[in-house]
């Protein structure tokens, strides 16, 4: 393995453990700010309105990020 190849991989580790946290920080964010249990509906009553919602912010951030990256 060439340098080159080394640095690219090792960018990517970085840049994925970077959104990953990002996620994880958008979604707690999310659980802050909404006026009900997100975890609750999602899991216990399987609201799919919620889910759209949280899918929704997630691809959103996964734009922002992809963008911000490239």
């Amino acid at each position: 393995m060439d340098y080159l190849n080394v640095k690219s991989i090792l960018g990517s580790i970085v840049y994925s453990a970077i959104g990953v946290v990002i996620f994880l920080v958008a979604y707690k964010l999310l659980e802050r700010f909404l006026p009900f249990n997100v975890d609750k509906e999602l899991a216990e009553d399987q609201n799919t309105a919620v889910g759209l919602v949280v899918g929704s912010v997630m691809i959103g951030l996964a734009i922002i990020i992809a963008a911000a990256i490239h």
